[in-house]
């Protein structure tokens, strides 16, 4: 099978109907370890299709998420960041650079959810900021 093809039956597996812009999107989105906007998306998705709308980005970048392919996340005040990968995780953002990386879900615990008072927790993720070891500020 051909990357479209593979691209093509997880989509349909998903309940959706592939498109070539919705292909392009695929193979962009699904296939970085970043977690890209939906202008990133756009730019880079444009260099290889040029006709590509912003709605349609949007659009689409919203349906994967309601079926399940992507997850969105706002981790700051900025813009909705898209992320591939669907499996629990907690995410660090690195203070001097803005990345956002990955953190295994067993790679920090939290306790005591249950001692809410008010709330049933429905579900819960973490967001670290940090900075790599030896960086003492901008002159490092």
């Amino acid at each position: 099978m051909t990357t479209n093809q593979t691209l093509a039956s997880l989509l349909k597996n998903h309940g959706i109907q592939p498109s070539v812009q919705r292909l392009a999107i695929a193979q962009f989105v699904l296939h970085t370890d970043g977690h890209p906007t939906a202008d990133q998306v756009y730019q880079a998705v444009r260099a290889t299709l040029p006709v590509m709308s912003r709605a349609t980005v949007y659009n689409t970048l919203n349906l994967f998420v309601s079926r399940g392919l992507l997850k969105s996340h706002v981790l700051d005040d900025g813009p909705t960041l898209y992320d591939p990968n669907v499996d629990e995780h907690h995410h660090l953002i690195d203070a001097e650079t803005g990345q956002v990386v990955d953190l295994p879900w067993d790679a920090i615990e939290v306790k005591n959810l249950d001692s809410l008072p008010d709330y049933e927790v429905l579900s819960y993720t973490v967001i670290v900021r940090g900075r790599r070891r030896g960086n003492t500020g901008p002159e490092a």
